[in-house]
């Protein structure tokens, strides 16, 4: 990331610094200072962090702006406003968004891609509260436990549909059933002959629905087929497991700094 901000920089190009809830532009001598001091009570074997990937499609980035600074600026509204209360709020206990020690840095390039737009997010988040006094795991095998030694827990599923949902809203953004977690994430499970049944399926839907809507306008209906083939694009891996690679919805990832 920093080989990538003094490109930028040298030719001028807009770039930021890292931000959080409050403030933008903050120092990654802040930022690994303050991450490294909320460890209180972690055990040698325990995460100090979770990294967090945010990285919307080439269809939703056009959704947030249209210049580079535009999208950074919609980014950040959206994990301040978006993801991190719904992370917050999905570890059950009664958590807001101040509750999180987090930062954030937007990045606009990658080196393996070939889309025309790349700009995602690297989320840092503390394993401790702000108050350095509670143990928060996004990874826990715990969903919503109401009894014994832990309690609440973390339900990933929900954290992506409701993250889905939010984005959605704050942008004004018409996904198709094709772009969405749950549609994804049904077909990963699937098998492959269930999966293209699916697809065959929501294809006629899409073009039962593209005809009442443009009501027979063929130019408009012509986009609306080939947007839809371009957001099938998928790769299947037999025997062992069916994978599906998706280019087209916000994919979110997250990693423990524990090896």
């Amino acid at each position: 990331m920093e080989h990538e901000d003094l490109e930028r920089m040298e030719k001028g190009i807009y770039t930021d610094g890292f931000f959080n809830l409050t403030d933008d532009n903050i120092y990654k001598s802040k930022v690994i200072k303050d991450i490294d001091s909320n460890i209180g009570q972690l055990l040698k074997t325990d995460a100090k962090f979770f990294a967090i990937h945010v990285s919307p499609s080439e269809k939703e980035l056009r959704a947030m702006g249209n210049t580079e600074q535009e999208k950074a600026e919609a980014m950040k509204r959206y994990i301040k406003e978006v993801f991190i209360p719904e992370y917050a709020k999905n570890f059950n206990k009664e958590l807001s968004a101040s509750d999180i020690k987090f930062y954030g840095k937007i990045h606009f390039d990658r080196s393996r891609s070939n889309n025309e737009l790349n700009m995602h997010c690297h989320l840092i988040v503390s394993r401790k509260d702000q108050t350095n006094k509670k143990k928060l795991s996004p990874l826990t095998n715990h969903k919503n436990t109401k009894n014994g030694v832990i309690i609440g827990g973390f339900d990933r599923v929900n954290l992506f549909q409701q993250a889905e949902q939010g984005f959605d809203k704050l942008f004004n953004y018409q996904r198709q059933h094709a772009e969405s977690f749950d549609y994804h994430n049904m077909m990963r499970k699937n098998s492959i002959y269930e999966q293209l049944k699916q697809q065959e399926q929501d294809l006629q839907s899409d073009e039962e629905k593209a005809e009442i809507i443009q009501d027979g306008n063929q130019e408009n209906l012509f986009s609306f087929d080939i947007e839809n083939k371009k957001a099938g694009n998928q790769v299947f891996k037999t025997p062992n497991n069916t994978t599906v690679r998706q280019e087209n919805y916000t994919s979110i990832k997250l990693f423990s700094n524990q090896t």
